[in-house]
């Protein structure tokens, strides 16, 4: 390709690279790859499709498609990705930000609402941890949501981190109560927040290492196995996180877990026996179980 072409041209010639390489129906995305570095929405892509084309511009664009021609995720192709009402950076440092967790985090949003009220009649602030933050997406989305929330995020990876924390500097004032630790699960929460989370969220490895031979490449090949996989049936890091957050959950705080739909009888049966009383399953957009909701309300 060369500077000598327009917008339009650009899209058809990426719609058919992209349909040889990856399959049919790609315009789409040759329509986000040419946004991405036009800066151009969708519209104005409409009216500016006939404008040519910088040298610079053609060869940042040709950099993108060959690495989505090359099976890259379109994600971190783009480099960015929405979830609910945020744009996040998102690089393969992080799992991909998916429809199913957008769910799991309306209903820690839900959660950490009711417990807003609880703790403001009581002059207090409400506290919420988002164990294995990656991108940020749930840690920011509570903090974009509930205002005055007191929000913790952790991970395990430092890498992870950086991109949470590029995410957080771009939130603005909701930024402000939120707190980013790195380590594994419970051992980066601040020691002195036991029993004084009113909401424990997480969407941690749920795949069994069986499993990976039947993921999609895009998925196997690209993203972080720390973030995917969790012993052999997949139940590891669930395990451990049910099964250890009474420690550190506030009377009537709600523990909220992502997991594959198999794995839902068993959470429930797990949060039950481990003294989690009211534990439910939701569903998510497909109409899957996917999140396990459950409360600590231990007896006085």
């Amino acid at each position: 390709m060369n500077g000598g072409r327009t917008w339009r041209q650009l899209v058809a010639e990426a719609s058919s690279a992209l349909n040889s390489s990856l399959g049919d129906g790609r315009s789409r995305e040759a329509n986000w790859l040419i946004e991405r570095v036009s800066g151009f929405g969708a519209a104005e892509l409409i009216v500016h499709g006939h404008e040519l084309v910088s040298a610079r511009a053609v060869a940042h664009f040709d950099q993108l498609l060959a690495r989505r021609c090359a099976g890259e995720p379109l994600q971190y192709v783009l480099g960015r990705w929405s979830f609910r009402s945020l744009e996040l950076h998102v690089d393969r440092s992080v799992l991909i930000p998916r429809p199913e967790t957008e769910v799991v985090a309306g209903l820690a949003i839900e959660a950490a609402r009711i417990a807003r009220r609880r703790r403001h009649e009581a002059g207090e602030t409400a506290v919420a941890a988002d164990l294995g933050t990656g991108s940020g997406a749930i840690a920011l989305s509570l903090a974009t949501e509930v205002p005055g929330l007191e929000v913790v995020a952790t991970d395990a990876s430092a890498a992870a981190l950086a991109v949470a924390r590029a995410n957080l500097a771009g939130l603005g004032r909701a930024a402000a109560l939120v707190t980013m630790h790195e380590g594994s699960w419970f051992e980066a929460l601040p020691s002195d927040r036991l029993r004084g989370f009113d909401v424990l969220v997480s969407n941690p490895p749920y795949i069994g290492t069986l499993e990976a031979p039947d993921l999609p490449a895009d998925v196997r090949d690209w993203e972080p196995a720390m973030a995917l996989f969790a012993g052999p049936a997949g139940t590891t890091d669930l395990e451990h996180l049910i099964q250890g957050s009474p420690r550190w959950l506030a009377d009537d705080g709600v523990l909220i877990l992502e997991m594959a739909p198999a794995q839902t009888p068993w959470a429930r049966e797990l949060a039950e026996s481990t003294g989690f009383v009211g534990a439910r399953i939701v569903e998510d957009l497909a109409g899957k179980p996917r999140a396990l909701v459950a409360t600590w309300r231990p007896s006085r």
